[in-house]
């Protein structure tokens, strides 16, 4: 089984969306998920949606990076929103009261819809 967390990103109508695979706990792994976070909102990237379909464990120091970026990113009028997470994950979510917070959508359209209608609101 992997130990590692590995990023990809892809870009869809103007969101960019990390697709997560393998375990975001404290080490190498949230230290990646960090640094990639990091140099999207230092890059400027104002829109994030997390896939967390493939993310088999997340622990605090996972949690903490991704709640930092939703802070970094809700200050700076953008939002992070998170799609698809595991059952597990979705138990550490609700755990650490983020399901309330975090905008966590089922599936993929519906993620990225509502990123649509927040940038509307935003230039009415």
């Amino acid at each position: 089984m992997a130990t590692g967390l590995d990023i990809s990103k892809r870009v869809v109508n103007g969101i960019t969306i990390m697709d997560l695979q393998g375990r975001a706990t404290i080490g190498a792994n949230t230290d990646k998920l960090d640094h990639a976070l990091r140099q999207l909102v230092a890059a400027g990237t104002l829109n994030i949606l997390m896939n967390l379909a493939q993310v088999t464990m997340m622990d605090s120091s996972g949690i903490a990076a991704i709640v930092g970026t939703y802070v970094s990113l809700t200050r700076e009028g953008g939002s992070l929103k998170l799609s698809r997470p595991s059952a597990r994950v979705r138990e550490v979510l609700r755990v650490m009261r983020l399901l309330d917070s975090i905008p966590t959508f089922d599936n993929e359209a519906e993620a990225l819809t509502s990123f649509g209608a927040t940038a509307q609101s935003a230039g009415s």
